[in-house]
């Protein structure tokens, strides 16, 4: 009989994805789970709450010291942590550093620093041979503008430590520099990481590491691409997982891809890659996450696989182990987005005649609701997703969707 393991997830709020991760660790057998957090516990469902061995609410949850403390309060609860789990981008350094300090097993903080600062993470993949953007990691304004005179326009600016597309900026010019720079201001505390904007088409390669080697990935296609999106918040857009992941013309980035996360450091676990193709079929690494994927990506690949991984995820974190799936599927998923000003949803047209069309293609919709709050994200207001066996069939629906599909935001009368 195995040893319980006793394990810890630190989940700062609430969030449906957040709770899936949560749901499937509590799953695994031979399992206790003690949960951090700063939501309240009776924000989760009875099903998730009964599965839990204890709790501890911080206020900080991002913070290293908070979780530290937090982490020392379930120790003295359910004995010592052998695992110490989060699944959102901002909190994998602080966790390292936990982990570090009370010798629990996992990725520690040097490491996971690799892959959220991302002027070192380009540093370490050039210095390995694996293609990518150049870039500089301005302190200052005048840092920026000389790497913006060498390299030349256009260039890309955001946050050294950023994720999700936040914050980023496309800069065509002297004067979208300045613009910029009036608005971030660099220093010392707060660095702007500024690269060569690659032009090619942009994708995810998602996979699973065991002892340094990858043993499954998953690849995806943005239609468009994710800066474009934040650009133009109405834009309606889509992501395809296409079922021939071992397509010819993805030979180059399943090549450069474990050179990458070995120059990393990614031992055991799930990671988030995005990477261009160019149009001479060469790629280019965009930055790497040692997390799992977001954009309900995680859903896409559970669809596309025909199995749960949010399960997967939890083996491996807790575990290390992973059972490779095939890919019976092409799936992908159309992000619905209000058009034109406005701070709730009015009405949504053009889902009947969807449902219509598309019939059982479609296998989760979540459709804006009238007088919902539109969503701050790229991820919009609402998602269909579909999947089929034949790639080009859900390239085809989700064309009709995004053409389809009207979202429309309840319109302010001036004053409001």
């Amino acid at each position: 009989m195995e040893p319980v393991k006793n394990v810890i997830f630190v989940a700062p709020y609430f969030a449906p994805t957040t709770v899936q991760f949560v749901r499937a660790v509590c799953r695994l057998p031979d399992v206790r789970v003690g949960l951090i957090s700063r939501d309240s516990l009776d924000q989760l469902s009875q099903g998730v709450r009964a599965r839990l061995a204890a709790h501890h609410r911080i206020e900080q949850p991002l913070d290293p010291g908070h979780i530290l403390g937090g982490v020392q309060a379930l120790e003295r609860r359910m004995g010592k942590p052998d695992r110490l789990l989060g699944a959102l981008e901002e909190l994998q350094v602080p966790l390292g550093q936990v982990r570090d300090h009370l010798g629990i097993e996992g990725m520690g903080a040097e490491t996971a620093s690799n892959f959220r600062d991302k002027s070192k993470m380009k540093s370490l993949l050039r210095g390995a041979g694996v293609p990518c953007a150049h870039h500089a990691l301005a302190q200052n304004i005048e840092e920026a503008k000389t790497f913006a005179a060498a390299q030349g326009f256009p260039l890309v600016a955001k946050p050294n430590e950023g994720s999700g597309a936040r914050a980023t900026y496309r800069l065509e010019s002297t004067q979208d520099l300045d613009e910029c720079l009036t608005v971030v201001r660099p220093s010392p505390e707060r660095p702007l990481l500024l690269e060569e904007f690659v032009v090619g088409d942009e994708h995810s390669f998602d996979s699973v590491s065991l002892a340094g080697q990858i043993v499954w990935f998953s690849i995806n296609h943005y239609l468009p691409s994710p800066l474009e999106v934040i650009e133009e918040p109405w834009i309606q857009w889509c992501v395809v997982l296409p079922r021939e992941v071992d397509d010819a013309r993805y030979s180059e980035i399943r090549r450069h891809a474990g050179t990458a996360l070995r120059a990393l450091g990614m031992k055991n676990g799930l990671s988030h890659m995005e990477w261009f193709r160019r149009a001479n079929g060469t790629v280019a690494i965009s930055e790497v996450g040692a997390r799992p994927p977001g954009a309900r990506f995680v859903d896409l690949i559970s669809y596309a696989h025909d199995f749960d991984m949010y399960e997967a995820w939890a083996e491996v974190a807790v575990n290390d182990t992973f059972e490779p799936r095939p890919r019976p599927f092409a799936a992908g998923a159309a992000y619905l987005r209000a058009q034109g000003r406005g701070r709730v949803i009015g009405h949504v047209e053009g889902i009947d005649r969807v449902v219509r069309e598309l019939g059982s293609l479609i296998v989760e919709a979540k459709i804006p609701k009238p007088g919902q709050p539109r969503g701050g994200t790229y991820e919009g207001d609402g998602t269909i997703i579909v999947r089929h066996p034949d790639t080009q069939v859900v390239e085809q629906a989700l064309a009709f969707i995004i053409k389809t599909v009207r979202v429309e935001p309840l319109q302010e009368t001036p004053g409001e």
